[in-house]
């Protein structure tokens, strides 16, 4: 009888056990599991940024209405050429086990040693904004940059009615963003308008208005009388150049401008007509979906490697359409509390 009831114990025990061990496994929302992912920029400044930020804050607001706790920690270098800074932010988290990592690489080449690392630790990474050359991520969120490129090129020729001169003003080495828009760019004007003529293109605006108005200024010097048409590939050389058009008095549509991105004072520049165009992303989307799919992930489900999170091109004539007004004027404050 002894053995018995022992061995009826232990079949009790086990099970009791065995069920403990499948309610952990389940999903966040059955067991209140929490989770930590940590956010990284190219940087912090810009107002890009803080609508990823939002985006981010959006998902882990949504994920706790459900009773999903998801600590999201935003953490990225100052300056978007600050390599080594953002690298560390990386590594950082890596060590500290977080449940995973949302990265916008500021460089393709220079993260990828990171990204791979953080994966062998355990770590997934989604990477939103830029690529990176490496295979060893979730998940690629982002827009179709190139896409984004050729939609500027089109507009510009159409503005030039298919003649003229043209700068394109560079961001930065190693940012494939950047890079793939200004690619799109080239390839647009080069197939569609053989007419327009590239007067400089190899110039790059670096990470900050203040580098970008200094470059600006200097192209204008030297190109300011025969060019017809300027691309800015983002925000900040989009501002910083808009600026030394008009310290110049080549604004107005004087010479046509096409820029990227919607920071508030390229939108402004749109309503004044300094601007002819803004290909603009949805960053608020962006952070969004780069946590939702992590979180995905981290849950055992399926995430397509490949996310387009669209792009548009916004003119004075369709800017106060219901859908471009939100995308331009993004209700920031709702999350960044």
């Amino acid at each position: 009888m002894k053995s018995l009831l022992s061995a009826a114990l232990c079949i009790a025990m086990a099970a009791f056990a065995g069920c403990g061990k499948k309610s952990e496994s389940g999903g966040g929302e059955a067991t209140g599991k929490s989770y930590t992912i940590a956010v990284i920029p190219k940087g912090t400044t810009h107002e890009f940024w803080k609508s990823i930020n939002a985006g981010a804050f959006k998902a882990r607001d949504e994920l706790a209405a459900k009773g999903v706790k998801v600590d999201v920690i935003w953490k990225g270098p100052l300056r978007e050429d600050d390599r080594d800074q953002q690298i560390q932010v990386v590594e950082n988290f890596t060590t500290r086990k977080v449940s995973g990592i949302v990265l916008a690489p500021l460089d393709s080449q220079a993260m990828v040693r990171p990204v791979e690392s953080a994966a062998e630790a355990g770590v997934p990474v989604v990477i939103i904004d830029s690529g990176l050359k490496t295979d060893k991520y979730v998940s690629f969120v982002s827009t179709d940059n190139y896409k984004g490129g050729q939609l500027a090129g089109e507009h510009m020729g159409k503005l030039l009615e298919g003649k003229g001169n043209v700068i394109l003003l560079r961001y930065a080495v190693g940012s494939a963003s950047t890079e793939e828009r200004e690619a799109g760019f080239l390839d647009a004007l080069t197939n569609k308008y053989p007419q327009i003529k590239l007067i400089s293109a190899d110039q790059h605006a670096g990470p900050t208005r203040e580098t970008g108005y200094q470059k600006s200024q200097d192209l204008l010097n030297r190109f300011g009388n025969e060019v017809n048409g300027i691309f800015c590939p983002c925000e900040p050389p989009t501002i910083a150049m808009g600026k030394a058009l008009r310290d110049i008095g080549k604004a107005g549509g004087k010479v046509k401008m096409v820029g990227f991105d919607a920071g508030s004072q390229s939108v402004q520049d749109l309503k004044n007509g300094d601007v002819q165009g803004l290909v603009v992303q949805n960053p608020v989307f962006m952070g969004y979906k780069g946590v939702m799919t992590l979180f995905e992930h981290l849950q055992g489900q399926k995430v397509e490697k490949r996310i387009d999170t669209g792009v548009v091109l916004v003119t004075k004539e369709n800017m106060d359409e219901p859908k471009i007004h939100e995308l331009l004027n993004p209700p920031l404050d709702k999350y960044l509390k």
